[in-house]
């Protein structure tokens, strides 16, 4: 008599190129951080780390967009960007007590997620212009700023990491933190993971995820190279 298969506990919900981007973004914000913070303790006065690293930020930018718009279906900003509309009834479901469950980004989550990538998109595009360290650090397309603009851009640069990512970061980690200890949803295990527990969750028609997504992430990964270091170099600009 054979056996009865044994009952799946859990379900794929992130594939592997969306796991190593969020946590590559993780580690390349705090390493921004880090470079420009101690630069001289790590005797960079040129900021050469820092704007490396800006660049590496800005590339996975071009990546994460690529694949929000032909990634796995829950990747795709079309798929899990819902409007305020819905981000707004599902607070209040959710203050309701209202139990609703998604495999990918919530409704809400997924504005966060989107505020998140555009600040930093900004930031590392701004970086581009920037003048720093008594004019010993440059961005790559300075010369398009001029002195005066440069410092504009230098100034929001600082701002919106300072005052506007920063919170936008403390949001996400104290909601995935309420997510863990209130809803017992555990969010980033799964984002280490890949998978979720098995549930009634209301995107799993659009959760399905890629055949083979190591080979077309690096395969964006290519696209996103040439476009902002390519992009760069046609605009006549000088990397650190």
């Amino acid at each position: 008599m054979s056996e009865l298969p044994a009952k799946t506990t859990t379900v794929p919900a992130w594939d592997v190129p969306t796991r190593l981007f969020h946590w590559t973004l993780v580690v390349l914000v705090a390493s921004a951080w880090l470079s420009f913070q101690f630069s001289e303790e790590l005797d960079d006065p040129r900021l050469v780390w820092h704007r490396w690293n800006g660049l590496a930020i800005l590339t996975l930018m071009v990546w994460r967009l690529l694949w929000g718009i032909a990634g796995p279906a829950n990747g795709r900003f079309i798929s899990f960007v819902r409007g305020p509309r819905a981000a707004w009834t599902y607070a209040r479901d959710l203050l309701a007590g209202k139990p609703r469950s998604f495999l990918g980004h919530n409704p809400l989550g997924a504005l966060l997620i989107v505020a998140l990538l555009s600040v930093v998109t900004a930031i590392a595009t701004l970086g581009l212009f920037a003048l720093e360290h008594n004019d010993n650090a440059v961005g790559p397309l300075y010369r398009y700023a001029g002195e005066a603009w440069a410092k504009v851009f230098t100034r929001w640069h600082r701002i919106l990491f300072e005052s506007v990512l920063l919170v936008l970061i403390a949001i996400h980690v104290l909601a995935n933190a309420f997510y863990a200890t209130v809803k017992k949803e555990p969010l980033i295990t799964a984002m280490v993971t890949g998978r979720k527990p098995a549930g009634n969750y209301e995107d799993k028609d659009a959760a399905q995820l890629l055949e083979r997504p190591v080979l077309r992430a690096l395969l964006f990964a290519v696209v996103a190279t040439i476009i902002v270091f390519g992009g760069i170099s046609a605009l006549g600009g000088k990397f650190p």
